[in-house]
């Protein structure tokens, strides 16, 4: 039996998750969490095969707890589930350690079998992502900026286009303000941006956040 954490702070996703897995005999919800916090408390103290995880939390991006679950169990396989087309956040959370990468809108039968590929230990790329990945090898330029940035400075750049303070990112990622200040100067010399105020102009024209 694959025992399953559900991470979405909606409980009517919960629910409609719930009921098309208790359709697989083999698939079990063992766990249901609706913040980063509570994941990561269900994954210390539980035993999961695989978490399905929102990429927004109400305590703070679902990158943020990714990195952290992967840190308290870099073996347990984290699908990440998001309402974002794949070219705004896949190849990003890909790099922080993602097992793969589940749009909302696929059909239950998709999600069903993106569980199965990571329990055998293999990314899950669905038909979009896998477009995306090919033409990044084809040298083809279209890729957005962000798509350049590390998975640390993505994680930075998303705090600063929700307009976190220097010293508030400081402070949760536990580095120094210095040490941010540095990503940001890299992230606007990547994007060829000026200010924090481009960096959420840009976030939102490409729907990285709302």
């Amino acid at each position: 039996m694959i025992r399953i954490l559900i991470a979405d702070d909606h409980a009517i996703v919960r629910a409609g998750l719930k009921q098309f897995i208790a359709r697989e005999g083999d698939l079990q919800v063992a766990g249901e969490a609706a913040s980063g916090a509570e994941t990561i408390e269900l994954v210390r103290n539980g035993e999961f095969d695989i978490v399905l995880l929102d990429i927004r939390m109400p305590d703070g991006s679902g990158i943020d707890t990714l990195r952290k679950l992967k840190t308290l169990c870099p073996d347990l396989p984290v699908l990440m589930l998001s309402g974002f087309a794949e070219e705004q956040y896949a190849l990003n959370l890909l790099r922080a350690g993602a097992a793969g990468y589940v749009n909302k809108e696929a059909a239950p039968a998709e999600l069903v079998k993106a569980i199965r590929t990571v329990m055998v230990g293999r990314k899950y790329v669905g038909p979009e992502l896998a477009q995306i990945l090919a033409a990044g090898v084809s040298g083809d330029s279209d890729k957005p900026l962000h798509a350049q940035l590390s998975q640390r400075e993505f994680q930075i750049f998303c705090k600063l286009a929700a307009g976190e303070s220097v010293s508030k990112i400081a402070d949760e990622l536990l580095i120094s303000v210095k040490t941010v200040s540095t990503y940001r100067t890299r992230i606007l010399q990547k994007m060829n941006l000026n200010t924090n105020a481009d960096i959420t102009y840009y976030a939102i024209k490409n729907d990285l956040i709302q």
